[in-house]
């Protein structure tokens, strides 16, 4: 949506949530100004993070946009609740009127706008914390058919969706960057949307994750946010802190040491593919990186039958299986972030958060390391994932 048009929407939706609940909260406080000057706060402030992406001669300071991002989290909160306030009261109205039951209409209506505004606002505070905590460690067992036995065990440490940018800094990156070199993962994978900006005003925030320790490295696959943000200098950059980016390609790790391995079987054995395919959508930003799990695949050797791709979306999970993955490592969904976004996931993607199984292929669909936008989660924690490949039962 235009720049313009989308202050316009703002701006009637604050409106309406003024509308609905002031009237209400004057009968039962005095403060209820109170409520008016953070509307008036919300709507001026949530488009301030957006400047940059439109041209604007100077972006607003780093304050602001913290300001902006914090009202959008509460604002999103209050016009879900204030609907859904409206929702309850017509029924509770409805019921009453056929069951001819007498209702303290005033209390019902007084009270209800406090309760939008309390539940909001703690919502939003709870879901700040989540937000800025250093994600817990998720554990999940990945069972693959015939998986040889050197290769059970095998442990990935995937992060998603960090969204290094105007609220993730330097050292918000450091804390995951410790918390993963603690796992002792034999290597990390990062599923995309890394950043929200360019190269030369990030560089530095992104440079802890040339920390990172695993024993066969980190590899990266771009999100549609490096996209955005330039990927090709994103590309370089991750390169030269020492990263893999793979490219709708391919790398093949030997996980044991076979210097006493008899035949090309005891070695193939040992050995796991690790590809990477660029955003399902990087086609529509440059036609070279449009993404293909089956051109990843190229001149890998058949007899290496376990197979693992790194895709930032779900649903590049159809060609995946057709192309003969075994795993698939996605994030992008954030498994929603906080309620209602999650009942929305479902109309893109075909999988929103977890372990899922398509067409004998596993999924695992992360709910992101950091965030994006309003420094929100709630009821989607993120998450630093630990997978270990064991033996299908």
């Amino acid at each position: 949506m235009p720049f313009l048009p989308l202050i316009a929407v703002i701006t009637l939706l604050h409106a309406l949530i003024a509308w609905r609940l002031l009237p209400a909260l004057a009968h039962l406080t005095p403060a209820w100004p109170v409520l008016a000057a953070l509307l008036l706060v919300s709507a001026a402030s949530i488009p301030l993070p957006f400047l940059g992406r439109i041209g604007a001669r100077r972006e607003p300071p780093r304050a602001l946009k913290w300001l902006g991002l914090l009202s959008m989290g509460w604002f999103s909160s209050m016009l879900v609740l204030t609907l859904a306030r409206d929702v309850v009261l017509l029924a509770v109205w409805g019921v009453a009127a056929v069951m001819g039951i007498g209702l303290d209409w005033p209390a019902w209506r007084n009270v209800s706008a406090a309760l939008v505004l309390l539940v909001a606002t703690l919502v939003t505070l709870v879901g700040f914390a989540n937000a800025r905590r250093t994600a817990s460690v998720k554990r999940v067992d990945v069972p693959i058919a015939q998986l040889p036995a050197s290769l059970a065990g095998f442990t990935i440490v995937q992060l998603s969706d960090i969204h290094v940018g105007p609220t993730i800094r330097v050292r918000y990156i450091q804390r995951i960057v410790d918390a993963v070199n603690r796992l002792g993962a034999d290597m990390v994978a990062i599923t995309g949307d890394l950043v929200d900006g360019g190269v030369p005003e990030l560089r530095a925030h992104v440079a802890p994750l040339a920390g990172l320790r695993a024993r066969h490295g980190t590899f990266v696959v771009t999100g549609n946010h490096e996209y955005y943000a330039g990927a090709h200098a994103w590309i370089d950059e991750l390169r030269r802190l020492g990263l893999r980016v793979l490219l709708n390609e391919h790398v093949v790790l030997q996980t044991r040491n076979v210097a006493g391995a008899q035949t090309d079987e005891e070695v193939h054995e040992s050995e796991l593919v690790v590809a990477g395919v660029t955003d399902y959508t990087a086609g529509h930003f440059d036609a070279a990186h449009a993404s293909d799990p089956h051109a990843a695949l190229h001149d890998a050797p058949p007899q290496v039958h376990t197979r693992l791709l790194l895709a930032h979306q779900p649903r590049s999970a159809e060609a995946a299986s057709a192309a003969g993955f075994q795993l698939q490592l996605s994030g992008h969904t954030h498994g929603g972030q906080f309620f209602p976004w999650n009942l929305f996931v479902p109309l893109q993607q075909p999988f929103t958060a977890g372990l899922h199984k398509l067409h004998g292929m596993w999924i695992y669909v992360s709910r992101g390391t950091g965030y994006w936008g309003p420094p929100k989660r709630f009821g989607a924690p993120s998450e630093i994932t630990l997978l270990r490949l064991v033996p299908a039962p």
